[in-house]
């Protein structure tokens, strides 16, 4: 397998009232569907931020995927949203057990903000012409997504992208969402490969 073309695709494990996360159940919907030629490799990070930071360490350190792409779930939002950043500090919200980094930071010494190599503007553009309910974000939150989408973007020379879906309605549906996801997931690739070729 090359690892190369392998796509890491996360979903976030319990939080709240979302006893199955629907970001987790949209991942194992892409492991299902594919990316076409990109190998999906899925994996599910619990709401912490100690064992997160873990697993996204071990991600670019063992499987080095082309692209990494986190969903996350907006509590209260019916669209698709395309986040270009990651921020380094300000996590004071506790996790599932209880804890907060105490230095508020995902990385010491880290840049203050990270964007994706992925101009998720565009592709946020592309999807709204043709009337899809996706929305452009340069706030992933200040939680635990926002946590997983820096260390990525770190880790992985910013070859990372997070993506919120919908908690509810519509657009939530898996029928509908993970169609979407896997058609917004393979223009951001070859954004990618195009980048890399030009």
């Amino acid at each position: 397998m090359d690892r190369g073309e392998v796509v890491v695709v996360t979903g976030f494990g319990a939080f709240r009232e979302f006893l199955v996360n629907p970001s987790w159940t949209a991942a194992q919907g892409l492991k299902s569907v594919g990316l076409g030629e990109w190998t999906v490799y899925v994996k599910e990070l619990p709401v912490s931020y100690v064992k997160t930071q873990q697993i996204i360490t071990e991600i670019w350190k063992t499987i080095k995927p082309k692209l990494a792409v986190h969903l996350g779930v907006a509590r209260g939002s019916g669209v698709i949203i395309l986040e270009q950043s990651g921020k380094n500090c300000h996590y004071r919200d506790k996790d599932v057990c209880g804890f907060c980094p105490e230095s508020h930071c995902c990385v010491q010494g880290g840049p203050d903000q990270l964007d994706s190599v992925i101009d998720m503007r565009a592709v946020a553009r592309r999807f709204q012409r043709a009337g899809v309910d996706v929305v452009y974000s340069r706030d992933a939150g200040g939680y635990l997504c926002d946590f997983a989408y820096y260390l990525s973007l770190y880790h992985g020379q910013r070859r990372a992208a997070l993506i919120h879906v919908p908690s509810g309605g519509g657009p939530a549906s898996a029928h509908r969402l993970v169609p979407l996801l896997q058609s917004i997931i393979q223009t951001a690739l070859c954004q990618l490969d195009s980048s890399q070729t030009a």
